[in-house]
């Protein structure tokens, strides 16, 4: 199979055609079948349907300007879950006194909806009406209605989109910017809106007036309002692929004017304050700044023309930038040494901007920025946590101390555990960390291998719940791999797997793989590897091109088919990326990789699981349907299982995400823990002592 006319399995991608939803439904029933009526199963289901439903877990809340904690919870009560809110006075208490303001499951069970929350806009300042979005089974398409958050109701003949991949911005309380679906030519070749719009209460939506448009082959566009008290503004922007993008200030007078940053670079402002993160060298005034440089300008100036800039943060060889947020009057710093955070707080002053210490941070573990409100203070919340300790969130305030105020519960005991960082060597020489948490007496035990490599997204230490409950309790090691392509080590990891370099990405991740091997640490056989999204696209180039390394793949909402990715779902706007296929140069090596493309009938595979979403309305599932029709049909060993629902996370509630979670831990623990069926022992849990 050389080229999409030859591809026999198109017909697969006909989401809910009969012939294509049938084969679903025989290729569920025989994956469930084999992996899902043991005790083991049931086991790793309900333990971790426990830990997702824990009260105990940590109510991580947005600040929105009110001073009010609000959140979003689900637990076996509310599986749809409930928005909420609460003081810091409640919020401090083992129990707060929760203010519900919508309730999720009874709404679904009033319309016969299923409803999944995707976030609330809250009107700024007032706080009294929001924008809620609701999505049907987990999609990216959400259906957007204006609520009143004093009534506690709809609005009638309020704010109301139909089904889309919309974006809504309140202006004011009888304006907002939206964009959505507006029928044919409105959206982009990526599936978005092309045009931002400007909507007044009362008016029919076809008559909202377009304020900025994009092209056609543009990902998208968006409009946004700055409400902070004297520094109210209003931006309009144009994604023109994945990573550059043309931003404008639209002034009051409907005056549009650019915002002169290179097109791949990431700006926000705030108050008099710009602030600009490259991801390429830019030369300004005879200085050239490198890439993952972060720069601060005063916004007026710079529009003006002045170009008087302030390193703010510099990388090397070592270090990356991790991101900031702004607090009302300093801005705190987050950076990466060797995949372990640092946090700085920053503060321009006449003289420039002063670095000290940030109050609240732990020497150990991995410490981010949950929470700032720029508008009202100098508060922040910050949560820690590591491979072995959950986390801890914390409030701090600029010249106080930090107060903690939420522990997570420990899931899996960790004494006997360790975590060690270790750095293989790539086929071209690139030093590449990888963490390995896990008992160090197993050597040569069940390993589960994870990374992503890709759009510039770094893989830090986190709690690990569910792999912890599932896996390492019961004896197995986990390993973390931070690969080129992901943001570890800044915009130059990345580009070194972009576009016709993303086989180093891979070749990353094999070196790691065989590290493991010659540490001692598992072997091929015990070695398994999962990943999902661009991870999938990993873990099914790992099986294709490396099957030797490993025992099992696990392979999560995937991309496998490299030479149709663009002409399904958002696939376009991935191009940046991977490369066009449509581009004989591109499609020279995206064919080398493409795993759809590279699935052999005398070449030996290890053991496939498959797991997708109908709903997924991001990564089309036919990537993993035609992947395992095509495994199939050259008699290797594939399981395939498709959630109805769920959208990109392949689950809409704890339920289906302790049952996915769980059929993942059964396949790995079958093909890795000895011979087929063999008994593992039970996961270890916390004493209650604890």
């Amino acid at each position: 199979m050389t080229d999409e006319d030859d591809d026999p399995y198109l017909w697969l991608e006909d989401l809910d055609g009969p012939e294509a939803a049938g084969w679903v439904r025989e290729r569920n029933a025989e994956t469930l079948a084999a992996l899902t009526g043991g005790e083991r199963f049931a086991a790793l289901r309900d333990e971790l349907r426990q830990i997702f439903d824990s009260d105990e877990r940590i109510a991580y809340p947005r600040w929105r300007g009110d001073h009010l904690y609000y959140d979003f919870r689900t637990d076996a009560t509310h599986p749809r879950g409930v928005w909420r809110r609460t003081t810091l006075e409640q919020y401090r208490r083992p129990e707060p006194e929760w203010d519900v303001l919508l309730d999720l499951d009874a709404l679904a069970a009033e319309e016969g909806e299923n409803w999944v929350w995707h976030g609330a806009t809250v009107l700024r300042p007032g706080y009294d009406r929001c924008l809620v979005s609701l999505s049907r089974g987990g999609s990216d398409a959400v259906v957007v209605r204006e609520y009143d958050l004093t009534g506690r109701a709809f609005v009638a003949d309020g704010f109301t989109l139909a089904e889309a991949k919309s974006t809504v911005c309140w202006i004011d309380a009888d304006h907002i910017f939206v964009t959505t679906d507006f029928g044919p030519g409105s959206l982009t070749t990526s599936g978005y809106p092309r045009t931002v719009r400007r909507w007044r209460r009362g008016t029919p939506l076809a008559a909202a007036e377009v304020v900025f448009e994009g092209q056609a082959d543009d990902v998208a566009v968006y409009g946004s309002y700055d409400h902070t008290p004297g520094f109210e503004r209003a931006f309009l922007a144009r994604r023109l692929d994945f990573f550059r993008s043309e931003s404008h200030l639209l002034t009051a007078a409907g005056e549009r004017v650019r915002i002169d940053v290179p097109a791949d670079a990431q700006w926000d402002v705030h108050r008099e304050w710009l602030v600009i993160r490259l991801r390429s060298p830019w030369t300004v005034e005879g200085v050239t700044h490198p890439a993952g440089t972060l720069l601060a300008a005063r916004f007026d100036d710079f529009l003006a023309g002045a170009r008087e800039l302030t390193v703010l943060f510099r990388p090397d060889e070592r270090t990356a930038l991790g991101g900031h947020a702004w607090t009302r009057n300093h801005l705190i710093l987050v950076s990466l040494a060797d995949v372990r955070s640092r946090l700085e707080l920053l503060t321009p002053d006449g003289a420039g901007w002063r670095r000290e210490p940030l109050p609240g941070v732990p020497e150990s573990g991995h410490t981010r920025v949950v929470e700032t409100d720029p508008d009202t203070g100098d508060e922040y919340l910050l949560a820690s946590e590591g491979f072995r300790e959950p986390a801890t969130l914390r409030l701090g305030r600029v010249g106080g101390t930090a107060e903690t105020l939420k522990r997570a519960p420990a899931f899996f005991a960790a004494d006997t555990l360790a975590e060690r960082q270790f750095f293989a060597t790539s086929a071209d020489g690139t030093r590449v960390p990888y963490f390995v948490v896990g008992d160090p007496d197993a050597a040569g035990g069940p390993t589960l291998l994870t990374g992503y490599g890709g759009f510039e997204v770094s893989h830090t230490p986190q709690y690990p719940q569910a792999f912890g409950r599932g896996w390492l309790a019961r004896g197995g090691t986990y390993v973390v791999a931070n690969i080129r392509g992901g943001g570890e080590y800044g915009p130059r990891w990345h580009r070194a797997a972009l576009r016709e370099n993303r086989p180093r990405a891979y070749e990353d991740f094999a070196a790691v793989a065989a590290d493991l091997a010659e540490r001692g640490i598992s072997t091929p056989a015990r070695l398994g590897v999962e990943g999902g999204s661009n991870g999938g696209l990993l873990t099914g180039v790992m099986l294709t091109r490396y099957p030797e390394l490993f025992g099992a793949v696990v392979a999560h909402v995937p991309l496998l088919d490299m030479r149709r990715y663009h002409r399904l779902l958002a696939g376009a706007s991935w191009m940046a990326e991977y490369g066009d296929p449509d581009d004989p140069a591109d499609w020279a090596y995206l064919r080398g990789y493409s795993p759809y493309h590279n699935v052999r009938a005398d070449r030996p595979y290890p053991p496939l699981l498959l797991v997708t979403s109908t709903r997924d309305d991001r990564v089309h599932p036919g990537h993993a349907r035609k992947m395992a029709a095509r495994l199939r049909e050259l008699g290797h060993d594939v399981a395939y299982y498709e959630n109805v629902e769920g959208g990109h996370g392949a689950a809409a509630n704890s339920a289906q995400r302790a049952f996915v979670r769980a059929l993942t831990l059964e396949f790995l623990w079958r093909n890795l823990g000895g011979e087929a069926g063999a008994e593992v022992p039970p996961g270890r849990s916390v004493p209650e002592t604890r």
